[in-house]
């Protein structure tokens, strides 16, 4: 506790923590599953660490503990939780961080010469269980494996199963999860070598979100979204704002008009090289400020501290990536804003949040013929005659309707019920630019299901949005010139 109060500023363990550290200490397979933020890094670290430090454990015996991260931004995350903690070992315990993006060869030379803690994220880790021929995991205390639905999500379901099948099967293993599924149980059963102990602290009476985050959303149509989005910005340039896009280009867009506009912000996407994701991930990490725009990329796992607010600029196309989304704050206990855009033919999107995950939002109100017109035509005027900005904005364009048709909710977000020189104003381009993509070929391609439940939510909108106003907003609306 020593460590946990003066390092982490904890009074208390979370509920995950409380129920989790002593059945591992007890030397139990666990199979743990929580909201984000709850708290599981420490709920697996703090065992790993006390158990290794009871059994007086050595380098030289190899390696004690392996964890696994879905990502190498959770992995270089566990990395640093688990540097703060070991301060208080001075130098007892060593550690190893292993992921994609370095070279092999200095990390197989450490893990030859014995490194007690390996954090790796799968791929990597297989490639040193393979080739490094000197690593020695005969060893081996404990298997931890963390967000292990997004470890099968990213395509590791292969890996997996052959890591397990070469640790061996002394080991204690502990496997955390923000949600369990099929392919989570399956994975646990080829992990598991005794029955493990179920930690559920969720229930299907459970809200899926903390209490201690505020839910917002704005309806607000195409053609306002980039001001209304830029007001936001420049009204939050003193806190520390995570804004989501539906795609990378969509990303690349804004940060560099945003920053020509003297907005400020960063860019943080998927297709970036690993330094110079892992270089923004820790200047955002370590500033007291600052705008994040970012893809779903940084939607799980990532603990970034003291984000004030998270803005779904694009709204997610289903509840369990809105849960992800918003879950990056309002952790550990703090509180935080969450505000999602929707267009208002997207209200319905507020039922599905509400059946699926027991979330309800409130509507921020917001006047929106307060917003100055000119700076639309300004942006317009800049966006048409610099080349560069005018390429981006058309790919982002595209990128946004290519993620529309892509969408698995076609009665909430349907690209035919767009109009895109409307869409085409919110990304600054005064009329709609030519695509690669067929629209029409988009249709054809809808189940039967979803175009007979595109075609009713069209001939019921006036209705359902009645009810989801009803159902979900009939509350107090927030003023956003005030809130914001």
């Amino acid at each position: 506790m020593t460590a946990l109060e003066s390092e982490f500023q904890f009074k208390e363990l979370t509920s995950i923590q409380a129920r989790c550290i002593p059945a591992a200490l007890q030397g139990r397979d666990l199979l743990a599953e929580a909201k984000t933020g709850a708290g599981k890094t420490l709920a697996f670290l703090i065992p790993i660490v006390e158990i290794i430090s009871r059994s007086g454990f050595r380098a030289s015996n190899g390696t004690a503990a392996i964890i696994v991260g879905p990502t190498r931004e959770l992995c270089l995350q566990i990395e640093g939780v688990l540097l703060r903690l070991l301060k208080f070992f001075n130098g007892s315990i060593t550690f190893l961080c292993c992921i994609g993006g370095q070279s092999r060869g200095p990390e197989g030379y450490k893990l030859a010469n014995g490194v007690m803690i390996v954090v790796a994220s799968p791929g990597r880790l297989l490639d040193h269980l393979k080739l490094t021929t000197d690593w020695h995991t005969k060893n081996l205390l404990l298997l931890a494996v963390d967000e292990a639905d997004r470890v099968l999500d990213n395509g590791f379901e292969e890996d997996m199963r052959e890591i397990v099948s070469l640790l061996p099967k002394s080991r204690q293993t502990l496997l955390f999860s923000a949600t369990q599924t099929t392919r989570v149980e399956q994975l646990a059963r080829i992990s598991f070598n005794k029955p493990p102990l179920f930690i559920s602290m969720k229930s299907k009476k459970d809200k899926a979100t903390v209490d201690t985050l505020e839910q917002g959303y704005v309806l607000c149509p195409s053609e306002k979204r980039l001001l209304v989005l830029y007001h936001f910005v420049k009204r939050n340039a003193k806190k520390k704002v995570i804004v989501f896009f539906s795609s990378r280009n969509s990303v690349s867009f804004h940060c560099e008009l945003f920053n020509y506009i003297d907005a400020p912000c960063v860019a943080f996407h998927g297709k970036q090289k690993q330094h110079q994701r892992s270089a923004t991930y820790m200047q955002f990490c370590n500033a007291p400020s600052g705008v994040l725009f970012t893809t779903d990329v940084a939607a799980r796992g990532l603990d970034i501290p003291a984000v004030d607010w998270i803005v779904q600029f694009d709204p997610p196309d289903d509840p369990v990536k809105y849960i992800h989304r918003v879950g990056r704050t309002a952790r550990a206990g703090r509180a935080g804003s969450a505000l999602m855009f929707l267009l208002p033919q997207e209200n319905l999107f507020l039922k599905y949040l509400y059946d699926d995950a027991r979330v309800t939002v409130n509507e921020y109100s917001f006047d929106l013929t307060k917003l100055n017109e000119n700076v639309q035509e300004q942006l317009e005027k800049l966006v048409s005659s610099n080349y560069y900005l005018r390429t981006s904005a058309r790919q982002a364009y595209e990128g946004y309707l290519l993620s529309y048709t892509s969408s698995q909710l076609k009665n909430v977000f349907n690209v035919h019920q767009l109009d895109l020189a409307a869409v085409a104003r919110g990304f600054a381009l005064s009329e709609p630019p030519p695509i690669s993509i067929d629209l029409s070929q988009s249709a054809a391609n809808m189940s039967k299901k979803a175009r007979r439940e595109s075609k009713e939510g069209q001939r019921n909108k006036n209705m359902q949005r009645r009810q989801a106003t009803k159902q979900f907003t009939d509350r107090k609306h927030s003023n956003i010139s005030g809130e914001w």
